[in-house]
């Protein structure tokens, strides 16, 4: 099994940063791959930014060039770096990892909040 926990989310202005992480533990030898989602109130959870384990990152459209995901190995934490938010991207985020031999692992999520 792989265990995330995430951290980092808050209430922020519109135009303010946040970075949010998200710590694995446990089977972190099976993970091929990390990302964020996010669930907004009476929508559907959305990726909003995932990393495999050469690097290779990914965006939705509406997250682009503002936001960055990465990721320490030596720490097995991966981060997302939320610059210029709006308040659309207030929701609840979740850490996801995809591993070889444990599947998709969820985090408890964290919220964050934008205010206009």
């Amino acid at each position: 099994q792989v265990q995330l926990v995430e951290s980092g989310g808050g209430l922020v202005q519109a135009g303010g940063s946040l970075r949010l992480s998200c710590a694995a533990s446990g089977s972190i030898y099976s993970i091929t791959a990390m990302g964020w989602y996010r669930q907004a109130p009476g929508k559907q959870r959305e990726s909003v930014a995932t990393i495999t384990l050469g690097g290779i990152t990914n965006y939705a459209d509406s997250v682009k060039g503002r936001f960055t995901i990465s990721r320490n190995s030596a720490t097995n934490t991966v981060y997302l770096q939320m610059n210029s938010l709006k308040p659309v991207d207030t929701a609840v985020y979740y850490c996801n990892a995809i591993g070889r031999d444990t599947g998709v692992s969820w985090g408890q999520g964290t919220q964050v909040s934008v205010s206009s």
